[in-house]
């Protein structure tokens, strides 16, 4: 796809990746033996010198569930005594599940602090926030709705009922179908905070459906769909859609000016345990960062020229 291609240039001309220093928010992730161990296919060893052994069960957000997916395989090919499960079902499930102690890791496209602030703040305080990419969310549309480009007011009155056929903005002469992610998604409540601006009831005849998969799958064969994705979903059975004219392209949303995209957060409950903290020192290896994360359409957090706190708001670095 287009936007691998052009990040992937951009890596070799820029060598912007000194993935070892990837920052998170709540604690410095730092390269240690282990993880370099992980990264030649070679056994990471424990404290006491003997090989990994152990399970971890991560659940949450299914943005980032391609990522911690293919990199939790090679991870498990290199060490053989540990086992990983990843499940998705959303920021929200991730985040409280962690929180209670369910799962060891939760993944989420959104800050605990903002996701988890009307549940149990007590609760989100006491998770650790391990940042391994960012995430970018474009508008799509199925291919024969017959438009490019969707401005910020456009799609509020799309995802608000106020347009409701797409010849009202150009398109072809035929009904709008909404394809949403349930409230406990990272992935709407992205696109709802940097591309609508607010949050949106679910309208009577929407479709929800629970993981971005089924989305893509749904917007691609219903007529007049249209819904929202990361950009490590996006194919050529979807229209991707311009956002007030600016493409979501990984060189956009690195400078800034694409502004519908978030951090991709690993949260544990308290520190991890040694088995947990390798498999997330392994994420934000070169093999990792430098591999799976361009391959699958993410960004490595570094890469970023802007940042974003917990309020939305951007700054340049």
């Amino acid at each position: 796809m287009q936007f691998r291609k052009s990040w992937i240039m951009a890596l070799a001309l820029t060598s912007v990746v000194a993935l070892s220093a990837c920052g998170n928010s709540n604690n410095a992730a730092t390269n240690n033996g282990g993880n370099n161990a992980a990264a030649t296919n070679t056994p990471t060893e424990n404290s006491s010198g003997a090989e990994l052994n152990g399970s971890i069960l991560a659940s949450g957000s299914t943005a980032l569930q391609p990522l911690v997916e293919q990199a939790a395989e090679s991870f498990m090919d290199a060490n053989s005594g540990v086992d990983i499960q990843v499940q998705g079902g959303g920021s929200g499930t991730g985040l409280t599940q962690v929180a209670e102690g369910q799962v060891d890791i939760g993944n989420s496209d959104v800050f605990a602090e903002d996701k988890l602030k009307d549940a149990d703040a007590e609760k989100a305080a006491a998770l650790v926030d391990h940042q391994v990419a960012v995430v970018a969310i474009a508008a799509v549309t199925n291919p024969n709705a017959g438009v490019d480009n969707l401005t910020q007011q456009q799609l509020v009155d799309i995802f608000t009922g106020k347009i409701t056929n797409w010849s009202e903005v150009g398109g072809a002469d035929q009904a709008i179908q909404i394809i949403n992610r349930p409230s406990s998604s990272g992935t709407r409540a992205t696109f709802e905070a940097f591309a609508l601006g607010t949050k949106t009831e679910d309208l009577q005849g929407s479709i929800q459906e629970d993981s971005s998969g089924t989305v893509k799958k749904m917007i691609g064969e219903t007529p007049g769909a249209i819904g929202y994705l990361a950009l490590s979903y996006l194919d050529d059975t979807v229209k991707t859609l311009n956002y007030d004219g600016v493409v979501p392209s990984v060189d956009n949303v690195v400078s800034g000016e694409y502004p519908v995209w978030a951090y991709e957060h690993m949260y544990t409950n308290g520190e991890p345990n040694e088995v947990v903290k390798a498999f997330l020192d392994y994420m934000l290896t070169d093999e990792v960062q430098n591999g799976d994360v361009v391959e699958l359409g993410y960004i490595p957090a570094n890469a970023m020229q802007v940042s974003r706190d917990v309020d939305g708001n951007v700054t340049k670095k």
